[in-house]
């Protein structure tokens, strides 16, 4: 984050998201928005912002406000991604992660996680969300890095728009 002028600005500001950052019935005035999406998104699986827990066991604060940030963008990733939050939605998010950012925790919860599917959503992500997210986070030069994205500051725009500028392909849409 510290290369990235919006990296070093995040980590600068340390902006926290939580139900007093924003209002949720603004956001779902703007149709097409990704702040629209995301309150639409929050609401409709009856999600809350202040529902992700506190950074424990890391010392540096730097460290901790980063893992801390990481949680709590986990589901404008998903609004990014079109990826519902299901077990195999969330291990298709964990494969990004993982290739996004490299960390340890991504690695584990995507591997450790694959374990508990049956043999056809193990089919499904294997044949779908593994290489969506291959394509996505690994060998898309495009594609901004997810963590260096001032959500907060994006609410206004077009959710098309916001996709197309930050390389995000959304995730293939199965039924």
């Amino acid at each position: 984050m510290k290369k990235d002028e919006t990296g070093r600005l995040i980590l600068q500001e340390r902006p926290l998201i939580h139900n007093a950052a924003f209002d949720f019935d603004e956001l779902e005035k703007k149709p097409g928005t990704f702040g629209h999406a995301y309150a639409t998104f929050m609401k409709g699986h009856g999600f809350d912002p202040d529902g992700r827990s506190q950074v424990r066991f890391v010392q540096d604060p730097d460290l901790a406000y980063v893992m801390l940030r990481y949680r709590q963008c986990h589901d404008f990733w998903h609004v990014l991604t079109g990826l519902p939050p299901t077990v195999v939605g969330e291990l298709g998010i964990k494969w990004l992660e993982l290739f996004q950012t490299g960390l340890p925790v991504a690695a584990l919860s995507a591997t450790v996680g694959s374990l508990r599917l049956s043999a056809e959503e193990r089919d499904l992500l294997n044949q779908h969300y593994l290489p969506w997210a291959i394509r996505v986070g690994k060998d898309n030069s495009k594609c901004t890095n997810l963590m260096n994205v001032y959500y907060e500051k994006e609410f206004d725009t077009n959710l098309l728009d916001l996709r197309d500028r930050l390389g995000i392909e959304p995730a293939p849409q199965i039924k």
